[in-house]
């Protein structure tokens, strides 16, 4: 049945939509030898999910409540001051560490888009805004749109200027929520307890796997920030690290036998690249990959197979970008955020399903809102290249 609607899409012209989730039915197709790490994988994360909803539930009924109440919509959360600021030691800042403290989950990482500036989460108030009550969990905890990343950063920095230990505390609990989160493979999913579906996939898009490997990187390095972890926490954290690495090593998309850049999400067990939403196929991403590369480019002493990795993509950006005027972005270097998996050339997905071959006949037929073009790689391949390539003469010979 769904290989004769598969075929069914594509004559119609539609990407179809088949992101499975991680299950023990899909685990038993894996090699025997792999299959203990990810059924404790997946038992860890339905103990996680379990606890999160039994901590709500005493919530509710110690207040005498009749059920949870949703928490409020807010924004994206983004750090309100650089690192190191003086902010950090404030009122302002305090005021805020509370309530993020407060939107902590029990398996110790954030939802998104949670209304902050409304003060504290209150008893029996769910931690995220994205699900009424009763309704299936959604985006309970998640590193999608800078979530937990964000926070841990934040709550980190607010340490650093004050040695608050309630924020020490919730740091080391967020630290073992991103180290549970990661799937066997290295990989992250887009949230955790898994909730099934595209968010199970190991997930680039709006860069959440590269923001988890940008912490786990800072931890790793002489930042001040980060003094309060213990010999211990940092060797899992530079392990988690490694790991993620050789995962992102691996997802590199071959074409006609060389290296290119990355898609924006794959499939966590098959590891083949996968669609999300209708607007998100299975496409080699501009976008992603520019971060991807930015990230292994700040990793010194790099492997011959990271360094492989980089030339690999500042190639395929080279020769993929877009000169000409295009669509609604005018003039100037750009890259698409979409490039097709076979062909190499841009795609512009439309929320109708339809994989268009240019940016106006998707306009035409699409509400827009999302971001087709991208001049990021630009910065790559100018100064961020002659920056890497200053830094590999530097280092000292292996």
């Amino acid at each position: 049945m769904k290989r004769l609607l598969f075929s069914v899409l594509l004559v119609l012209g539609l990407t179809p939509a088949f992101a499975e989730p991680v299950t023990s039915g899909r685990i038993n197709t894996l090699p025997a030898a792999e299959q203990p790490a990810w059924r404790s994988y997946l038992g860890r994360s339905q103990a996680a999910a379990r606890a999160d909803r039994a901590a709500l539930d005493a919530e509710v009924t110690a207040n005498g409540m009749t059920r949870a109440v949703q928490a409020p919509d807010g924004g994206d959360f983004k750090l309100p001051a650089p690192a190191g600021d003086a902010w950090y030691a404030g009122a302002e800042a305090k005021q805020l560490a509370d309530t993020i403290l407060s939107y902590q989950t029990p398996s110790g990482g954030w939802s998104k888009h949670t209304g902050y500036s409304y003060g504290p989460r209150k008893p029996g108030m769910q931690w995220t805004s994205q699900n009424k009550p009763g309704q299936p969990p959604h985006y309970v905890a998640t590193f999608d749109n800078r979530s937990t990343t964000e926070q841990l950063y934040f709550l980190a920095y607010v340490w650093h200027a004050t040695k608050r230990e309630d924020c020490r505390a919730a740091f080391a609990r967020g630290l073992d929520f991103i180290l549970a989160a990661q799937y066997p493979n290295g990989g992250w999913p887009q949230g955790y307890p898994l909730e099934g579906g595209y968010h199970d996939q190991i997930t680039f898009n709006d860069d959440a796997m590269t923001r988890v490997l940008g912490l786990l990187h800072a931890i790793g390095g002489d930042e001040p920030y980060y003094t309060f972890l213990n010999d211990p926490q940092r060797a899992k954290a530079a392990a988690a690290l490694a790991a993620g690495i050789r995962c992102v090593l691996k997802l590199q998309v071959e074409q006609g036998g060389k290296k290119t850049v990355w898609c924006a999400q794959y499939d966590p067990l098959t590891l083949r690249p996968d669609q999300a939403r209708a607007m998100e196929p299975a496409t080699l991403s501009g976008a992603e990959s520019a971060r991807v590369l930015e990230f292994l480019m700040s990793i010194r002493n790099p492997s011959p197979q990271i360094v492989a990795a980089i030339e690999s993509g500042l190639a395929w950006f080279e020769k993929v970008k877009i000169t000409q005027a295009a669509g609604a972005n005018q003039g100037g270097v750009r890259w698409a955020r979409f490039y097709d998996l076979k062909t190499g050339k841009p795609v512009f997905p439309g929320r109708d399903g339809v994989l268009y071959a240019t940016f106006e006949a998707m306009a035409e037929k699409n509400k827009l809102g999302y971001d087709y073009y991208s001049t990021k790689p630009g910065s790559l391949l100018n100064s961020g290249q002659k920056k890497w390539r200053k830094m590999l003469t530097q280092q000292p010979k292996k």
